[in-house]
C-alpha cells in the first residue's frame, strides 16, 4: 500500500528534510517513527527539500508499506512516535502511481516578518525581525517584476545542482496584519534559496536600499550579487504543496 502524508513541522531544531549525516532530519525523524511502530524499513519521499531551520504547514511524502492497518490511522500511529515539532495532519491510502516530488505542480511558501521595535520571544524561531518601518507599496510593485516565467539566476545560492533556471511564478503577495508582513510565493518549482534571495531583495527594496524598479534590473542581469541578502531560514514555511485536480490520492480541500 502507498500511504500519503501531510506533514507539519517546526524546523528550528532539524538539518532540513532529507537525510544527513551530520544533524537530523525530518525524513530520518518520519522514517525512524515508522521503524518503531512496525519494525520495518521504508523510506520516505517528500515534496521538496527544505532546509535547515525552515518550517512546514502542508508538506506532502509517500511510502510502500505492506500492512491491513487502514492508512488513515497511520497519522496517530506515527504521531505518538514523533518529536512534537513533528506532526501528521493526515494519512491516506495513494493510488500506486502517486510520487510526492513528482506529481508535484507548484507549491506555496509564505516568508514571514515581525516587524517592531523590539523582537517578540515567542516567534523568535518562526518570523524574521526587523525593526525598521519597510514601504510595503514599493515592496508591491517591486514583488510586480517577479511575476511570470523568468530566468532566475539571479535569485539563485551558488551550489544548486538544479537543472535549469527557468521557473514560473503565479503570484506574489506581500501584506501587512499589523505588526506582520506577509510575503507569499506561488509557483511551480524554486531554485535553491530562490525564495529566501526575493525576501531579502524585497526587504532591501522596503528600506530604500533598492528601487521597485531595480528588481526587474536585478532579474535581467542573472547576477546574483545585484541581489539582496538570503533571508534567514526561520521566516520561511512550506505552506501547500499542489497536485494536478484530476489526481484523487490527495483530498482537496
Amino acid at each position: 500500500m502507498r500511504v500519503g502524508l501531510k506533514i507539519e513541522y517546526e524546523g528550528t531544531a532539524y538539518g532540513g528534510w532529507q537525510r544527513q549525516k551530520n544533524a537530523p532530519s525530518i525524513q530520518q525523524k518520519i522514517e525512524e517513527a515508522l521503524q518503531q511502530a512496525f519494525d520495518v524499513l521504508c523510506r520516505v519521499v517528500g515534496a521538496g527539500r527544505t532546509d535547515a531551520g525552515v518550517h512546514a504547514y502542508g508538506q506532502i511524502a509517500h511510502f510502500d508499506i505492506e500492512t491491513s492497518i487502514p492508512a488513515q490511522r497511520f497519522s496517530y500511529i506515527l504521531n505518538q512516535k514523533l518529536p512534537a515539532d513533528i506532526r501528521i495532519v493526515e494519512s491516506w491510502e495513494a493510488k500506486k502511481d502517486f510520487h510526492a516530488r513528482k506529481k508535484a505542480i507548484g507549491k506555496h511558501y509564505r516568508y514571514t516578518i515581525f516587524q517592531a521595535p523590539h523582537a517578540s520571544a515567542m516567534e523568535r524561531n518562526t518570523s524574521l525581525h526587523v525593526p525598521q518601518k519597510l514601504n510595503i507599496d514599493n515592496m508591491r510593485k517591486a514583488a510586480e517584476f517577479l511575476v511570470g516565467e523568468h530566468d532566475f539566476s539571479a535569485f539563485r545560492s551558488v551550489g544548486s545542482n538544479l537543472v535549469g533556471t527557468v521557473r514560473t511564478i503565479y503570484r506574489l503577495e506581500v501584506n501587512q496584519d499589523k505588526n506582520h508582513i506577509y510575503i507569499d510565493v506561488w509557483g511551480n518549482g524554486f531554485l535553491y534559496n530562490m525564495v529566501r534571495i526575493i525576501v531579502g531583495t524585497l526587504i532591501s527594496v522596503g528600506k530604500g536600499k533598492l528601487d521597485a524598479q531595480n528588481v526587474r534590473e536585478i532579474l535581467d542581469s542573472k547576477d546574483r550579487r545585484r541581489a539582496g541578502a538570503t533571508a534567514p531560514a526561520k521566516g520561511l514555511a512550506m505552506c501547500e504543496v499542489f497536485y494536478d485536480e484530476k489526481n484523487e490520492e490527495y483530498p482537496a480541500k
